[in-house]
């Protein structure tokens, strides 16, 4: 049924249950409509939305509930605003959020085009009993003991030929990343609950406020020579890549021949954590490399391949630079991810304008800002030394 006014309390309390249980619809927009159902034994009634699928020429239908606790006076406003959130997925096409009941399927959705976003839901949540929750029971203790679960489990440094794990505690900046990404995906899917109540789900979800994300194991040039020196043969490239330029390993690890010009020296990294393609003109060193690794290959094969013709990977590489790190003595923490920071931080320390590390490494200004900017004060305190008399 539909040409109501359902935002008005007394209209809705004189609406009488239909036999059929179909709702009370009212028109947003066209093609978005929230409707209203009330209880045949009284007490609140439970809210809808529907939407017009344009894949399947047909609509699409969701219970939002009751909406139990929002005041009578804002409960239409709460229905219009998860109405339109609906819509708008739907419109969207691909998953609509009447497939999506559990928070492993808001998961999924939500890393549907995001390739790193899927990779951690895969080892945190996935296989977590949180997975299997229904979002409509979800409560703030069941995120807490997710979230306590998480914490509890280590983050892996490197794994050697025979199995051997070693681990390190997971700190509270790691954490922080992994908590965000599920925030972002039930946040796409529910309301927040309200303060202080056991719906508050957000409240479960919010970053540690004191954790340093800020990496400080550095490794300077002599030491990053050493690294690269005591490194097999398969993997030197690869590595050597690392520390001649700003980029994430899984960036680096994804490049194809074809995204090198050997003709203009320019690199283009297209699949990356910003999730945008940048283009960026590489220094002679970089440039000598790169076009060794493309000589004799398709443009669509690995810029860089392992011997049996693979992509390095996150779960290939840390085994051969655990060797290298321990060889040459370096600190045991020392990752691939550290070279990244390493180079950017000689970047600052030359002076380079922020922007332009931030637009070469492909992070935002402000990451650098925040995680780099002592450094930049440093560099314009020595320069500003050089002006004495």
């Amino acid at each position: 049924m539909a040409g109501r006014d359902l935002s008005r309390v007394k209209d809705r309390e004189a609406l009488r249950a239909n036999a059929n249980a179909e709702p009370y619809w009212q028109r947003l927009r066209p093609g978005c409509f929230v409707g209203y159902a009330p209880s045949a034994k009284g007490g609140d009634g439970a809210w809808f939305a529907r939407a017009y699928d344009a894949d399947t020429s047909r609509y699409q239908k969701k219970r939002l509930g009751a909406f139990p606790g929002v005041p009578g006076s804002a409960k239409f406003a709460a229905a219009k605003l998860e109405a339109e959130r609906f819509a708008e997925l739907t419109e969207a096409g691909g998953h609509t959020e009447e497939k999506i009941e559990t928070v492993g399927d808001a998961c999924r959705a939500y890393a549907a085009d995001r390739p790193e976003t899927a990779a951690r839901f895969r080892r945190y949540v996935y296989d977590d009993p949180i997975a299997k929750r229904r979002l409509d029971k979800l409560r703030r203790k069941d995120l807490e003991e997710w979230r306590k679960r998480l914490a509890d489990q280590p983050s892996l440094v490197s794994r050697n030929k025979d199995g051997e794990r070693r681990t390190r505690d997971r700190a509270l900046s790691t954490i922080n990343r992994d908590i965000a990404v599920l925030r972002a995906a039930l946040n796409r899917v529910l309301r927040p609950g309200l303060p202080g109540s056991a719906g508050a789900w957000q409240e479960a979800l919010k970053a540690h406020s004191n954790a340093d994300g800020r990496r400080t194991l550095y490794l300077d040039r002599a030491q990053r020579r050493s690294l690269l020196d005591h490194l097999d043969a398969e993997a030197a490239p690869f590595v050597k890549a690392l520390c001649l330029l700003p980029m994430r390993p899984g960036a680096m690890a994804a490049l194809d021949a074809g995204s090198f010009d050997k003709r203009t020296s320019e690199l283009t990294i297209g699949k990356d954590k910003a999730g945008k393609a940048r283009r960026i003109k590489v220094p002679v060193e970089a440039a000598k490399l790169l076009a060794s690794q493309i000589a004799g290959k398709l443009p669509t094969a690995p810029l860089f391949m392992r011997a049996n013709g693979s992509r390095w990977n996150k779960d290939n590489w840390k085994q051969p630079i655990g060797k290298a790190v321990a060889a040459a003595g370096l600190p045991s923490n020392a990752t691939a991810y550290t070279l990244r920071h390493s180079t950017i931080t000689d970047l600052v320390s030359a002076g380079l304008p922020l922007l332009t590390i931030a637009q070469i490494s492909g992070t935002s200004a402000e990451m650098i800002e925040r995680h780099y900017g002592h450094l930049a004060s440093d560099a314009a305190l020595n320069a500003l030394s050089g002006l004495a008399l």
